[in-house]
């Protein structure tokens, strides 16, 4: 149905485009620029207008022109140049027509299989072809299938004069993978009345609820002494650090929780008995609730501070995104558009909180509506990742689909 989506998916995902997050240049590598350039002129080529790259944010913009009339609203479509943090220097995507059920070989000389055993969700796809890594790399498919799906749709619309649309934009952007990119999105210059953001995993995924989102950094400074002296004078960072951490709820981790359940997550954890930090990411969806679990960390330091008798650890919390359902929630028609653009194609909507945050949280808490759809991708951020290319066509057939009937609602 598309014959060019395959190929642009799997020249996207081989260019390396990995963020960093102790860069402070804008974007923070420059691989994202040189993929952005290379966008850039395959827009202008499709026949896109005003096409550009922003160098103060790093996003890439173009639009489609309405082809009818009638005044209807701009649509925004938005993906991310970047992947996580996980091996991305060599991908070799690898093509497995016709999955069977069986296991995968992703690289029989280190031994590493896609089995279905571990990966059930495999059974989702029996006949269909797969799209895998090598074993020694992520893919990518978050977010390179997201850019190739909205590249695809664009042209095909171009190509089909007949599928009536209004003005569509496009936006790709660097660093969302370490929650930076959408912070310097030009939102008035991009003019578009709501957005999509294509970011999201299996088909029919739409999400409008996302966490609230905070860091927390603890500097811990101890008191090194010899140990043979050290009694009531050593303090010991290190075993401070693991004190904290078992004052925290202990099944309010990610592996205890789902649905609209928030928790803390202890990202990184080093010291020695002179000093130790740790990292954590705190993620709750009510705005109340997200609160109360800043403040008992805040409480917590506090607490221990006055059991030392002194200052030794230090808090510093710094809030990364926001639910962005408190945003979409006051104009559902953008949710509801999707959903019926998606049963008109067959797709069954799944509409779940989303456990994480895109550029649309940001997007929306700058003045554009922005929910996520599928990309139709599975095991992100891995060596496991895969995504099925049907998968791929149903989301490109969801952006067409909703480009269409935008139009015809509005007429």
């Amino acid at each position: 149905m598309y014959p060019n989506l395959v190929r642009r998916f799997i020249h996207y995902a081989k260019i390396e485009t990995r963020s960093d997050p102790t860069s402070l240049t804008i974007p923070t590598t420059i691989s994202q620029i040189k993929f952005a350039e290379i966008l850039v002129m395959e827009l202008i080529q499709l026949g896109l207008v005003e096409v550009s790259l922003n160098t103060e944010n790093g996003f890439v913009t173009a639009i489609l022109p309405s082809n009818i009339s009638e005044k209807v609203p701009t649509i925004g479509f938005i993906a991310h140049l970047d992947t996580a943090d996980f091996n991305a220097v060599q991908i070799q995507p690898q093509i497995h027509p016709n999955y069977d059920g069986s296991i995968l070989t992703l690289n029989e000389e280190l031994g590493i299989y896609l089995n279905p055993k571990e990966f059930p969700n495999l059974h989702n796809y029996l006949g269909e072809t797969l799209i895998t890594t090598d074993g020694t790399t992520l893919l990518g498919a978050d977010d390179k299938a997201g850019i190739a799906e909205i590249i695809t749709a664009m042209d095909y619309l171009l190509t089909h004069p007949e599928i009536k649309h209004g003005t569509v934009k496009v936006a790709f952007g660097p660093d969302e993978e370490i929650g930076r990119g959408a912070d310097l999105f030009d939102v008035l210059k991009f003019s578009a009345d709501f957005a999509y953001t294509i970011d999201s995993g299996t088909v029919g995924r739409l999400e409008f609820e996302t966490f609230n989102a905070a860091e927390a950094k603890i500097e811990i400074k101890g008191k090194s002494v010899h140990p043979g002296t050290a009694k009531n004078h050593l303090i010991h960072a290190l075993k401070l650090a693991y004190q904290f951490d078992a004052t925290l709820p202990q099944g309010e981790v990610p592996e205890k929780t789902a649905g609209y359940e928030g928790f803390y997550l202890l990202n990184s954890l080093e010291g020695t008995v002179e000093s130790a930090r740790l990292n954590y990411i705190i993620r709750d969806h009510d705005q109340a609730t997200f609160l109360a679990r800043k403040n008992f960390f805040q409480e917590m330091v506090v607490k221990m501070n006055q059991e030392l008798g002194e200052e030794r650890i230090f808090l510093t919390l710094k809030d990364q995104y926001y639910n962005m359902g408190e945003i979409i929630q006051r104009d559902p028609s953008i949710v509801a558009l999707a959903v019926e653009a998606m049963e008109r194609i067959g797709i069954q909507p799944i509409i779940e909180p989303f456990r994480g945050g895109t550029d649309g949280s940001k997007i929306s808490y700058l003045g554009l509506p922005c929910p996520n759809l599928f990309t139709g991708g599975e095991n992100f951020h891995g060596r496991y990742e895969f995504i099925s290319t049907t998968s791929m066509e149903k989301a490109t057939a969801t952006i067409i689909e909703i480009c269409q009937l935008n139009a015809e609602k509005q007429r």
